[in-house]
């Protein structure tokens, strides 16, 4: 562990804190963990404080229900603010991490300063909704571990891998190896099944919204983006040029100016008010 940050396991979720400032929680999506976001972590400690957790089913947090839904999600998320006595904060989520991310804003937005959905899905369409059930219907059945993970890859980074990505995709790949079998088909189900979760809801969403995406990402694509912000009172939308799905991993300089700016934002308008 890197000097200043603080490897914990509260209520059931293992988590990662670091340095001080506003309250900033990073949440990974399905078959990552916490350390997903070491390079959000390294540049925002200086001036906020930072926690990235692991959600159900991943990393050292305890397992989902059998059938999740996005409110045992956000139900983690709050235990885990109580139990660090952090009263609002601002979040990030990255693809499932950002449905949950919706989710806690909606049901608690007393609790949540600003959020940015980053990669999230938003009513797919019937083809990709068709694909997306038939790969978490193979997850359920068992299918072999190396098949699933190279076609995530294969999602995420584009097939070939570019080589200026193969040593990010490299680790992609070395998380998903260690994710538990059955949280992460547990959790997939729940993304397969959920990117209507928020449909004619976001219009209640009290809080600065920042829908991030990349131009290239083809499941998580800025047309979902532009829709989410639209229907979001404080939404806006940006996609990020030459990017795909892990950008916050691929480009984290990019993907940080944008955060950093949008966050700091959001500190100063509230402070002023």
């Amino acid at each position: 562990m890197a000097e200043g940050y603080h490897l914990g396991r509260l209520g059931g979720t293992g988590y990662c804190r670091a340095g001080a400032g506003p309250a900033l929680v990073l949440i990974h999506g399905v078959g990552m963990h916490a350390g997903f976001w070491a390079p959000q972590m390294a540049a925002f400690a200086s001036r906020w404080d930072v926690v990235a957790y692991d959600t159900l089913g991943h990393g050292s947090s305890a397992l989902p229900p059998q059938v999740p839904t996005l409110d045992d999600y956000a139900a983690q998320l709050l235990a885990l603010l109580d139990g660090l006595g952090l009263a609002r904060v601002s979040l990030v989520g990255h693809s499932m991490g950002a449905l949950v991310a919706l989710e806690f804003a909606l049901a608690h937005p007393e609790r949540v300063r600003a959020v940015v959905p980053m990669n999230a899905v938003y009513c797919r369409t019937p083809a990709q909704r068709s694909a997306v059930a038939a790969r978490a219907a193979a997850l359920r059945a068992g299918a072999g571990e190396l098949g699933w993970r190279q076609a995530a890859i294969d999602r995420w980074f584009g097939a070939p891998v570019p080589p200026e990505q193969l040593e990010t995709a490299a680790w992609v790949g070395a998380a998903l190896a260690t994710v538990d079998p059955v949280g992460y088909a547990r959790a997939y189900g729940l993304f397969a099944r959920a990117d209507a979760a928020h449909e004619g809801r976001l219009g209640s969403l009290a809080m600065p919204a920042l829908f991030l995406t990349g131009e290239e990402d083809e499941n998580s694509s800025p047309a979902m983006s532009r829709r989410m912000a639209d229907a979001a009172p404080q939404g806006r939308a940006v996609a990020l040029p030459g990017q795909r799905h892990m950008m916050s991993l691929a480009a984290p300089g990019v993907v940080n100016d944008v955060l950093g700016r949008f966050l700091d934002e959001t500190v100063l308008l509230q402070a002023a008010q």
